[in-house]
């Protein structure tokens, strides 16, 4: 079983990833953002990116910095397949999943104006923005010295692989398969 983790930008095609690698490669999708969406309905508050960000900080700090994804890694198990963990957002999430062996992180990235565009466009509940906001929001969560907290800066440059996605998204499709081929996944 293979574990890929992805980090990356706000809006810069970590579901395009996703989509690729469970379309083309068969790989089960299990979502960070879909762990916290749920954790925040059950909380009884309004699934937004400042609740996204206050319930993950405050689960990390509950419990380990690394607990959503050593949760999500749980569900892996059970699948008994090739698996991609969609939105790494801390160093500890990292360390955690390289420990347990046959992990790789891909990061992505792409100019900020593209990538605030991407997101007007795909409308989820947390995309609902104007660009200060876009970017008022990244920057929170690029660096922190709490180790519970967001630090994609720290994430993206702990990536085996970094994807920029300012292009097409079969270039950024041919970029996965070569990034595949390096790593003999098949």
């Amino acid at each position: 079983m293979i574990i890929i983790g992805i980090t990356g930008t706000l809006g810069a095609g970590k579901g395009t990833i996703v989509e690729f690698l469970v379309r083309e490669r068969g790989f089960t999708h299990l979502s960070v953002r879909s762990f916290i969406a749920a954790e925040i309905i059950k909380r009884g508050l309004p699934v937004n990116r400042d609740n996204m960000v206050l319930v993950a900080n405050d689960l990390r700090t509950s419990h380990s910095p690394s607990y959503i994804v050593d949760c999500l890694y749980q569900q892996a198990l059970l699948s008994h397949g090739n698996c991609i963990i969609e939105s790494i957002r801390t160093p500890g999430e990292v360390i955690s999943l390289r420990e347990k062996g046959n992990f790789i992180l891909f990061a992505v990235d792409a100019n900020a104006r593209t990538r605030f565009e991407r997101i007007r466009k795909r409308q989820s509940e947390t995309d609902f923005i104007d660009f200060e906001t876009f970017t008022q929001n990244e920057a929170r969560e690029m660096n922190s010295d709490n180790p519970n907290h967001q630090n994609l800066r720290k994430c993206i440059e702990m990536a085996d692989v970094l994807f920029n996605n300012d292009g097409t998204v079969s270039q950024l499709e041919l970029q996965i398969d070569k990034a595949l081929q390096h790593f003999n996944i098949g």
